[in-house]
């Protein structure tokens, strides 16, 4: 099926909330090898964070959305300082010292530090600090000065997104804005995407089909338009599980209708 391309999120939707495991989807994962259907990893994790699972699925040369859409992850193009992550370290710095105190970024930490924070092994936690495109932080002030934090930093260029403990800073970029760039150059006729969490939705909206994937550890995805007529779907099992029911049903499904 060489038009169709699946775009998937990471933890709670192709992995395990639990285990991190993907092995109740490798029915699924063996039914896009087989039919040469490329499967495009997008995550929040880093591009040294997502290497490993990417070489051990056999994703090839395929690129990954990073960083929550920040940017890509090519293999055999090596990491390193991008001027994305300068910008926005830079940014910071530009401050006044009474709003740049109030935020302590992945690049102000320690890996110990960000292991004792998200729970990663402290290894994990060096990867992910491996920034090119974003900047997570904690923010440690009150509503006041985190309005003049944002509008210092947007009259900048920079953008901020809350996602659960983690207030991200990037130039912008969403995991649809990874999704189209992706299109572009693979140009599939028809994109499936597939995700657990309120911030995939803008990556399930861009798709022209989107499954939500239950992942009953996270906040809830409220009921969106396009479930009425069939463009975002729901599945039943949790995690893995479901994403492997999801994605062979519409291997099947669009086969079929392209008989």
């Amino acid at each position: 099926m060489p038009g169709l391309m699946v775009v998937s999120d990471l933890d709670g939707t192709l992995l395990d909330h639990e285990t991190y495991s993907w092995q109740a989807a490798a029915p699924a994962l063996a039914l896009l090898k087989q039919r040469g259907i490329p499967l495009i990893l997008a995550t929040s994790k880093t591009a040294a964070e997502v290497r490993g699972l990417h070489r051990e699925l056999g994703l090839g040369a395929l690129p990954a959305i990073v960083e929550n859409g920040a940017g890509l992850y090519r293999p055999g193009v090596a990491d390193g300082a991008e001027p994305g992550y300068a910008r926005i370290r830079a940014a910071l710095e530009a401050l006044p010292d009474r709003l740049r105190q109030r935020f302590r970024g992945f690049g102000d930490m320690t890996a110990a530090e960000i292991a004792e924070t998200t729970g990663l092994p402290e290894q994990g936690a060096a990867l992910a600090r491996r920034r090119e495109h974003s900047e997570p932080g904690l923010w440690m002030g009150g509503d006041g000065d985190l309005r003049a934090f944002l509008q210092a930093l947007d009259r900048q260029g920079i953008h901020a997104r809350h996602g659960g403990r983690f207030l991200t800073l990037s130039l912008g970029r969403t995991k649809a804005d990874g999704l189209r760039q992706v299109a572009a150059e693979l140009s599939p006729d028809t994109v499936i995407a597939l995700g657990d969490a309120p911030n995939d939705v803008d990556l399930l909206q861009a798709a022209d089909i989107g499954v939500i994937v239950r992942n009953d550890h996270a906040p809830a995805i409220a009921q969106l338009p396009e479930e009425a007529v069939g463009r975002i779907r729901r599945t039943k099992k949790i995690g893995p599980e479901g994403w492997n029911d999801a994605v062979i049903g519409l291997v099947q499904e669009l086969q079929k209708a392209g008989d």
